[in-house]
């Protein structure tokens, strides 16, 4: 039977909704009391995994969290409580510790594993909102998700409860992030493929230019030769060195556009007398993502890699980094 709704009320009811959650996830602060810190005690003395378990609902937001302690430096996953009573509970060992959760504390499923984790000596943490249950009393620390009621007005299916349920498990995995002193760079390697992962690891050396594709012309070669090589090249700018192969100057179309405002003589003209000496040079260690802030500082497009001896080893462009997703 469907029930109709009056629409000017679905701004109100999604409103209400929101406050009805909000007001749960703010009861959580008083919360984070000794058994929030025993909770943290235990995965950080932990030498296997965090293993997340939970039924119906709670098993899918401790999907999300057992995937958010994984990203964030506690090596964690999700065991299904069903299925680890049919085998997939040796996937636990004695050196984990479980996050069992469960509003009511009561799911058979859970219940079930709780004779076998204690055999095991695992340690437990509870999610629940009854202290009193199967599940609380059974945990060596507690972690308190009750809540008044559900958003749902039949207060039946769960809202508050598993929106309370997240923002613990979020609580939990930041405080073990700046407990384990995690950093930027290490949620990059977590994260290799994300734009992220890209900006912290990706260097310099894994996206330039290198040996024949660096244009490269002596301070003698006439400006017309030097045109070639820019355009053999395509990027812009030529770099120019020495007898020994030590960058000396580079020369650029901005430069060119200068040699014909000045009326230079490209076809007689050397490149030495026309270019633009000490460039801008960065190291191929550096990350690729700094190299952006200087080309954008700059307003240039490339970028000249220079090795400690002053030579040129190779050349970035803005594409590159495009190409690379770092932009």
């Amino acid at each position: 039977m469907t029930q109709t709704i009056d629409l000017s009320q679905i701004k109100a009811v999604g409103s209400r909704t929101i406050k009805m959650e909000l007001e749960a996830v703010e009861a959580l602060v008083s919360r984070i009391d000794d058994n929030f810190v025993r909770a943290c005690e235990l995965i950080l003395q932990c030498k296997g995994r965090t293993i997340v378990t939970g039924m119906g609902k709670s098993g899918h937001i401790g999907n999300k969290i057992a995937a958010t302690l994984a990203s964030t430096g506690t090596p964690s996953f999700f065991v299904h409580p069903g299925e680890a009573s049919h085998g997939d509970l040796g996937m636990i060992t004695k050196d984990d510790v479980v996050i069992g959760i469960s509003n009511s504390g009561s799911s058979s499923e859970i219940v079930t594993l709780l004779p076998l984790l204690k055999r095991m000596g695992i340690p437990l943490i509870s999610m629940t909102g009854k202290a009193s249950s199967p599940l609380g009393e059974a945990a060596d620390a507690q972690l308190d998700i009750s809540i008044k009621e559900e958003a749902c007005p039949l207060n039946l299916a769960p809202t508050s409860s598993t929106t309370v349920t997240l923002v613990m498990g979020d609580a939990l995995a930041v405080a073990l992030l700046e407990a384990r002193g995690f950093t930027a760079r290490d949620f990059a390697f977590s994260h290799p493929g994300g734009a992220l992962g890209r900006k912290l690891l990706l260097k310099v050396e894994d996206i330039m230019h290198k040996d024949g594709e660096i244009p490269k012309v002596t301070a003698d070669t006439q400006v017309s030769a030097a045109l070639v090589e820019m355009t053999e090249k395509g990027f812009g700018m030529t770099t120019i060195v020495d007898d020994t192969q030590h960058l000396i100057g580079i020369f650029t179309d901005g430069d060119l556009r200068r040699c014909v405002d000045q009326k230079v003589d490209l076809s007689s003209a050397t490149i030495k007398q026309v270019m633009s000496p000490n460039p801008k040079t960065i190291h191929q260690d550096i990350l690729a993502a700094e190299s952006l802030g200087i080309m954008e500082e700059r307003s240039i497009t490339a970028l000249i890699v220079e090795d400690d001896d002053h030579h040129p080893v190779g050349v970035i462009h803005m594409h590159d980094l495009l190409r690379a997703g770092v932009v």
